[in-house]
């Protein structure tokens, strides 16, 4: 498994290697080597769609943190009417990919647009606020079976001592729920750093797309693509998830497993 894995990553980076800038001369792995692609990088739009994605992937992350914490901490500290049906209707829409409401999405903002332009379609704030309203169900289901370990006696602890919910939320929560947070921003980055199909439909201007959609224009073309040039920009592309990674690394199982004892 480790060589199924390793060896088409080898075959990128030898690839992205080659001044030849194909994919047929990197038959033989490293027969070429030179900086030639990643020095062309600089005379292209890549650095601009890579700063796009990066904006668009970071807010995105943290925005889902910010916005599921609150519904969590919402969902496990309150008891309120329909609370119960809310939380098995998030459970249900995601069960759908947010790729089938495509069509929709681009609708909505087409409508909105004509109201509000800066919520329209080719907006990098739409598209950062139709990923945010596509994670929010998920991880706030992830995230309120991690608050339900938290004990309550910490809570009416701080609340004797005159704090109150924003504070015991900001102040207490948020730290003890760190593996979590690390968690669900580290998949919402990867998600959205990534993601195709709905930046595709949203953003049209070449200086706003998407390092996905924007890679995509490079290899579209079967015969004439500048593959060494897109193998370069991939082995790129691929750095800023992997320095995440590892920074996040210790949050990771944690993270993903403590909210499964209690939900």
């Amino acid at each position: 498994m480790v060589v199924i894995c390793v060896v088409p990553l080898l075959y990128v980076i030898s690839a992205s290697l080659n001044p030849s800038g194909t994919f047929t001369g990197s038959n033989r792995l490293f027969s070429e080597v030179g900086l030639n692609n990643y020095a062309e990088l600089f005379e292209s739009r890549y650095w601009r769609w890579f700063v796009n994605s990066f904006v668009i992937a970071v807010t995105t992350a943290i925005g889902t943190v910010l916005m599921g914490g609150a519904a969590a901490y919402a969902f496990s500290r309150f008891r309120f009417s329909g609370r119960r049906a809310a939380l098995t209707t998030l459970l249900l829409v995601q069960m759908f990919p947010q790729m089938l409401a495509v069509v929709a999405i681009f609708l909505v903002l087409l409508t909105i647009g004509d109201v509000i332009p800066v919520l329209g379609t080719n907006s990098t704030l739409a598209l950062i606020a139709v990923y945010l309203g596509g994670a929010l169900g998920v991880n706030t289901f992830l995230m309120y079976g991690f608050f339900n370990t938290v004990p309550r006696e910490i809570d009416e602890a701080a609340k004797i001592d005159g704090a109150g919910h924003a504070q015991i939320f900001w102040t207490i929560i948020l730290r003890l729920v760190s593996p979590i947070l690390a968690v669900v921003g580290l998949l919402s980055f990867i998600g959205t750093f990534g993601e195709f199909i709905i930046a595709k439909t949203v953003l049209q201007s070449p200086d706003r797309l998407t390092l996905a959609v924007g890679l995509y224009q490079w290899a579209s073309d079967e015969r004439n693509a500048p593959w060494g040039l897109f193998s370069a920009g991939a082995v790129l592309a691929a750095v800023p998830v992997v320095v995440l990674f590892l920074l996040l690394q210790k949050y990771i199982v944690g993270g993903l497993t403590a909210g499964s004892v209690k939900g």
